[in-house]
This record gives structure tokens, C-alpha cells and sequence, in this order.
């Protein structure tokens, strides 16, 4: 994954496809193969909050607090962007979207990675998110530069979305 590369890996509910946040040349190949335009903004995952340092810098005590507490359940929280993100990841959002993992592989490639990991479903728009790695094979064959072996976790939904200094919930999960 390092450099321009994308793996397909699975999540709590779903398979993603992820890259280095930093790559933007990586980020736009997600794009195409999905047919997503840039502005919808992308997700972030990390497999602990630390990773999300620079992301979270202004944040008072207790948003930030409220950002730990999402971790009962698969919970993305839209963060004001403070200019720690791309305008790739970003989008036409005045957030960033952060999401812990606590799927075990997820995680795992965060933290080989060393960092958070642009994660969005495995899925060209308009169709179902891949569910399993034959799923995604059907959809993007060789495409993908890497894809990890495993299983999505137990959730039949995708990751709730709130806003942090809110709370409102975005998507329900």
C-alpha cells in the first residue's frame, strides 16, 4: 500500500478499498474504479485514536472525549477540518471522516502502515459493497494491487456517521 498502491481488505460490516491518505495520485485510482467523484470526501481509519493526532489538534476536551466513546459500535465522526487533510479526502466537506477500526485485520494494516488508512466500500457506485473477497474480485479483478485475505466482521450495517460537535447522526450504522 505504500506509494500509489490499493488494497481491498475487510471492515466491520463490509470489504473496503484503501490507500496512503497522501497519495493523491492512489486516492483518484479509488476514485475511477469506484466512478466516485472527489468531492463526496472519503473515510479515514485508524486502529487507534493516536493516529489521528494531527486531525484532532483544536478540538476541546470534550469532543474529543466523545470521539473515544464511539468504540462500542463501528462509528465514524465527521471532525471540522482544521487543514490536516488533503482537499482529496475532503472533498467539498468542511469535515474530515475518522473512524477507529476495531476490525482485527483493518487494524492490522493501520498499524503496519503506521498511520490511518483511507477506507470506503468495495464497490463501483450504484452497486452493493462487497461483502466478501470473491465479491470484490467480480467487481475489480486486477485493478486492486493488493487485496488481504480474511472475512468482514459481524456487523450488518456499515460504520454509523455523527457529527462530532453535534452529535447528529449522518447515516445511521
Amino acid at each position: 500500500m505504500q506509494g500509489n498502491g490499493v488494497v481491498a481488505y475487510p471492515t466491520e460490516a463490509v470489504w473496503g478499498l484503501g490507500c496512503d491518505p497522501a497519495s493523491e495520485a492512489a486516492v483518484h485510482k479509488i476514485l475511477q474504479l469506484k466512478g466516485r467523484d472527489v468531492s463526496r470526501g472519503l473515510i479515514l481509519i485508524a486502529d487507534h485514536i493516536d493516529r489521528f493526532a494531527p486531525f484532532l489538534q483544536g478540538l476541546d476536551k470534550d469532543h474529543l472525549q466523545r470521539f473515544e466513546s464511539g468504540y462500542h459500535k463501528p462509528t465514524t465522526w465527521l471532525v471540522p477540518h482544521n487543514g490536516a487533510a488533503p482537499l482529496w479526502i475532503v472533498g467539498e466537506h468542511q469535515t474530515v471522516a475518522l473512524r477507529v477500526t476495531v476490525h482485527p485485520l483493518a487494524a492490522a494494516l493501520c498499524k503496519s502502515f503506521a498511520g490511518p488508512i483511507v477506507s470506503t466500500s468495495a464497490n463501483p457506485q450504484g452497486l452493493p459493497a462487497a461483502t466478501t473477497a470473491l465479491k470484490v474480485d467480480s467487481y475489480f479483478g486486477d485493478a486492486i494491487d493488493y487485496q488481504t485475505l480474511g472475512a468482514v466482521g459481524d456487523n450488518e450495517n456499515a460504520s454509523e456517521i455523527r457529527h462530532l460537535l453535534t452529535g447528529q447522526v449522518v447515516r445511521p450504522g
